[in-house]
């Protein structure tokens, strides 16, 4: 299995890659089977993504980002929430994939923010921008809160809910043919019989 992490985080150390390798482990965890972990920093792609935006032609770098995503057989994609929303970053490099490289792609939505108030970008902004890339969302989403890392209760609760999304990934993923580096297509019939 070939698992592509795409994380929006801006700084070094950064909370957002913290809770992508988390959920990235727990995925691992859960799959029961080898898995290929490709993490793509869009920090670090941020000036190829928007030369690409104005020229719609990418570099080298920004192209082999693409192919690990569009690749994979399941993709996690974390991003911090700024004025209440995911990052420009975030959505410009999904702005830069054709809008069927995703279809019928497993992908664990998360998300990174200073207050709880923020976790419903998940249901609310996420969930329909990948509904319109055509991707198959896992039914956790995971939105973390400055409260939530440390020690306690909250710490406890955000692994829980790491685990449950990392294993509900797994499942979706399993069964399903490998990638071939384009929109994956499942017939319904298979879904059911799954």
């Amino acid at each position: 299995m070939k698992l592509a992490v795409v994380t929006a985080g801006l700084s070094v150390p950064s909370s957002t890659r913290l809770l992508a390798d988390r959920l990235a482990a727990a995925t691992v965890a859960a799959a029961g089977e080898p898995v290929e972990v490709s993490v793509v920093e869009l920090r670090d792609i941020a000036l190829d993504v928007t030369k690409n935006l104005l020229t719609g032609f990418p570099g080298p770098e920004l192209r082999a980002a693409i192919e690990t995503v569009t690749g994979a057989d399941a993709l996690i994609a974390v991003t911090p929430v700024f004025t209440a929303g995911y990052s420009g970053l975030f959505k410009s490099f999904f702005d830069v994939l054709d809008t069927d490289s995703l279809a019928g792609k497993p992908v664990l939505l998360a998300a990174t923010g200073g207050t709880e108030r923020h976790s419903l970008v998940l249901d609310y902004q996420l969930r329909p921008l990948f509904g319109y890339l055509k991707a198959d969302p896992v039914a956790t989403g995971v939105y973390a809160a400055s409260s939530d890392w440390g020690s306690g209760e909250a710490s406890g609760a955000l692994q829980r809910r790491i685990e449950k999304a990392g294993a509900e990934l797994a499942s979706l993923t399993a069964g399903r043919p490998a990638a071939s580096g384009g929109p994956a297509f499942v017939p319904f019939e298979q879904l059911l019989a799954q």
